[in-house]
């Protein structure tokens, strides 16, 4: 049987098409060939607000849109989230969209003063696709993917998510055309696998 899996588009330009968004395209092509069920949420075209207070962060009700991304999640075993890396980091818009996604309540649960959150979503898995202008060798040892470690460490393990992969491609405004069909061959073939 199949993999259930959500792949989460973190491109914030709704607009045009970019590269990750041919990822997406390719890993759910991939998720169709093995077998596995796959959602796509494309977050440039959801709308939600900003969350700007704690009190809306723990008890504000979540817009339908966001409501709908979170039972994907819950659905999902394996997330797959790609986004192309700003100014080092994940783009403002997909930030805002995992304060809105993962609440209290849907991705972990507070416990007793002075013990660890209830992690809500163990038992899934996760790979994350960074795109990127500089090699991904330089991101990775030199700036060492201090963001990308942020997301694993305290987004998705805080909420129980691992194993997390992770897939960086880097120089992509100097890629040629046939290490561009590569990359999107990769992305089929991990979609084929589940992984």
């Amino acid at each position: 049987m199949g993999k259930r899996i959500a792949i989460i588009q973190g491109h914030p330009d709704g607009r045009a098409r970019h590269f990750c968004h041919a990822l997406a395209d390719e890993y759910a092509k991939g998720c169709e060939d093995g077998g596995h069920a796959a959602r796509l949420v494309e977050v440039a075209m959801l709308e939600f607000p900003l969350l700007r207070t704690k009190e809306e962060f723990e008890n504000g009700r979540a817009p339908d849109s966001i409501r709908q991304v979170q039972e994907a999640i819950r659905w999902a075993d394996h997330l797959v989230i790609l986004y192309p890396l700003w100014l080092g980091s994940m783009p403002a818009l997909l930030k805002a969209f995992f304060e809105q996604v993962f609440r209290p309540g849907v991705a972990f649960e507070y416990q007793a003063q002075g013990q660890m959150v209830k992690k809500l979503f163990t038992g899934k898995s996760a790979r994350v696709v960074v795109t990127m202008g500089m090699p991904a060798f330089v991101y990775r040892w030199w700036f060492r993917a201090h963001s990308l470690k942020s997301l694993q460490r305290n987004i998705l393990e805080f909420c129980g998510i691992r194993p997390i992969r992770t897939t960086l491609i880097g120089s992509i405004e100097s890629m040629t055309e046939e290490q561009r069909a590569g990359w999107l061959d990769e992305m089929r073939g991990l979609g084929e696998v589940g992984r």
